[in-house]
């Protein structure tokens, strides 16, 4: 009898068609046991064998140290059975369909994919596939191969980078922060001087003091027009060059921003759930530029969330009239702003130790897009802040 490993592959029937050569003979069947065998022990990847059925024919050794499975437990079942999610439910129509057309969506390629172990876990592994033809009958042999180190090592290299890229962040913020202050100390001061001496001026209101009184006035103005526009050439220098505008998928955005966002937040983290559908078209954006705006409103939300039971932060994206609208809103205390500015006023922070420049930088990058962002309550009991983006459009 043969090996249990491939007990479905020669198919124990004396007048299997596998078994024959071209002039119709059978081969040695023992010799040919004995190779399956040797290759079957020694392989070094998992390898399996199926049909055009997808049902599995032989299973190697290194695949039941992979799988959890012994040999004669899988063999002659279908082969969707070490699959998960789309995979497992349509790998069937994927034969049925490269049999009928000849299109080649992964055989001589290769791709990660999710497969399930005994267990009922699912790992990531790289599956490629070959196709021989034996008389008439197709066989695809996979080679799989656990990618669960390697993945752990990208992320770990990603964490890493992203840290790199958080800290150089900081150390820019931090630098530009400081020149602000100073630049920002002279002529805040000064206003604050003139605008004592004209109070104190009152006291003595008469014609000559009133004088002194208006030039006192006219040069606090001028100083406080000065600090307006040391704040504009901030938001200039945020936004300054022109825009790289590509063609940009928003998960792939978003799932750095998240990260990013992440960083360096010491106060309890809000889960953060994306909600991006699968098939969102792309969007015509700066990358970076985008990245900042989404890592401003989550990291602002995860900061406003800090004293909140079940913190959650929700990502969305939706099409209206040609246009994309992300969404990002949590479930906190929602905006605490000071009077009746805007929450995308400079310097206008409900954060003890906020700078007050996030939003505004978010508004001077979107104005930039030609698109444009505003603020309303969550239904959700705190912030949305939602914004629009054009579609790309067949744009690279």
């Amino acid at each position: 009898m043969p090996d249990a490993r491939y007990k479905g592959w020669l198919m124990s029937e004396p007048n299997s068609p596998i078994l024959k050569d071209a002039s119709g003979s059978y081969s040695d069947k023992e010799s040919l046991e004995l190779l399956m065998q040797s290759i079957l022990a020694s392989v070094p990847d998992a390898m399996i064998v199926i049909d055009e059925t997808g049902q599995i024919l032989a299973f190697s050794a290194a695949a039941e140290r992979l799988f959890g499975y012994d040999a004669d437990e899988i063999a002659g079942r279908n082969v969707s059975e070490l699959m998960a999610g789309a995979d497992e439910k349509h790998h069937d129509r994927y034969i049925r369909n490269y049999l009928s057309t000849g299109e080649k969506q992964i055989i001589g390629i290769g791709r990660i994919v999710e497969a399930r172990l005994a267990n009922g876990d699912t790992i990531p592994v790289e599956l490629k596939i070959g196709e021989a033809s034996v008389h008439g009958h197709r066989l695809f042999t996979g080679y799989i191969r656990d990618m669960s180190e390697q993945q752990a090592n990208a992320l770990r290299l990603n964490n890493m980078q992203v840290e790199l890229a958080n800290f150089s962040r900081l150390s820019a913020v931090g630098t530009m922060a400081s020149a602000m202050a100073h630049e920002l100390n002279q002529p805040l001061t000064a206003v604050a001087n003139y605008l004592e001496a004209a109070r104190d001026l009152l006291d003595q209101a008469d014609p000559e003091t009133l004088s002194f009184i208006q030039e006192a006035l006219d040069a606090a103005a001028t100083q406080s027009i000065r600090a307006g526009q040391i704040v504009r050439r901030l938001r200039d220098y945020v936004s300054r060059g022109e825009l790289d505008l590509r063609s940009v998928y928003l998960q792939d955005v978003v799932d750095d921003a998240i990260s990013l966002a992440k960083v360096g937040i010491e106060s309890q983290l809000a889960r953060v759930i994306s909600r991006i559908p699968e098939d969102f078209p792309a969007l015509l954006a700066d990358r970076i530029q985008l990245r900042q705006v989404i890592v401003n409103l989550v990291r602002n939300a995860i900061e406003a969330l800090s004293e909140t039971a079940n913190p959650q932060v929700w990502i969305r994206a939706d099409l209206e009239d040609n246009l994309a609208v992300i969404t990002v809103e949590d479930n906190g205390p929602g905006y605490q702003g000071q009077g009746d500015a805007s929450p995308f006023d400079a310097f206008n922070s409900s954060k003890t130790h906020g700078m007050g420049l996030g939003l505004s930088i978010c508004q001077t990058i979107l104005d930039a897009h030609g698109t444009d962002i505003e603020y309303a309550p969550s239904e959700k009991g705190g912030a949305a802040f939602k914004f629009t983006l054009r579609l790309a459009q067949g744009e690279d």
